[in-house]
């Protein structure tokens, strides 16, 4: 869904100050205002408009350095069609593959913004590796995902490292009320994927049988890429 900008400054500024209460170098550098997208954003994901809570987040003023817990990092701005390599494992998934936007890149897993339809605005998670098909939601919202990631921080899951200076998760499951899917850590349990697989729309018969349908989006991906002269 998506957020009342409201809500979402509070979410991300409140994470702020929770990582660098934590120990992490991030200085207050105020806020910048929502700015656009580059005009060809919109036809790298064949999307009309993209929503002012993708567009501010991407205004903000941060680090040239990992914020996001274990070794995430905000992608820029897509300039061409192989971003769109980044969605090779979005299969499945109850809305079109080309409609999201990567957006958080970590060590082993890619976050990405659903930018059109019912599920606008919902965050969803890929584990990188070539046989995982584990397409499947990590937060309602940007607010919500960043919310967990503060509560994540207060609970002791997600620690200053002194020496790689860096935010890592710890154990997740052991702080009850914190989501396990809302923080970048692979492989999760599979038993909890599968659940949340279900609960939020994905196709379980196209999981079963990945492989096949991975090749079929590679495919669609190079079509489109052909399409966008990259």
């Amino acid at each position: 869904m998506l957020d009342d900008m409201r809500v979402l400054r509070d979410a991300v500024r409140e994470y702020r100050v929770a990582a660098a209460t934590a120990g992490l170098d991030w200085p207050d550098e105020g806020e910048s205002p929502a700015g656009q997208p580059p005009a060809v954003v919109y036809r790298i994901f064949g999307v009309d408009h993209v929503a002012e809570q993708l567009t501010w987040l991407q205004s903000q003023r941060w680090p040239d350095r990992h914020v996001l817990p274990n070794v995430g990092w905000r992608m820029p701005w897509p300039a061409g069609g192989e971003a769109l390599d980044y969605l090779g494992l979005s299969i499945g998934t109850p809305f079109p593959w080309r409609q999201q936007l990567p957006l958080f890149h970590f060590d082993a897993v890619l976050y990405t913004f659903v930018l059109a339809g019912e599920r606008e605005g919902e965050i969803w998670r890929y584990e990188i590796s070539p046989d995982a098909w584990d397409a499947v939601r990590a937060a309602t919202s940007l607010a919500t995902l960043f919310d967990q990631w503060t509560r994540g921080i207060a609970a002791g899951v997600v620690v200053y490292d002194e020496h790689s200076k860096w935010l890592l998760v710890e154990d997740v499951a052991a702080a009850p009320g914190l989501d396990p899917l809302a923080f970048p850590v692979a492989p999760i349990d599979e038993t909890l994927l599968r659940a949340r697989q279900r609960e939020c729309g994905v196709d379980m018969a196209v999981v079963e049988e990945g492989f096949e349908h991975q090749e079929e989006l590679l495919d669609a991906i190079d079509a489109v890429k052909a399409s966008l002269g990259a």
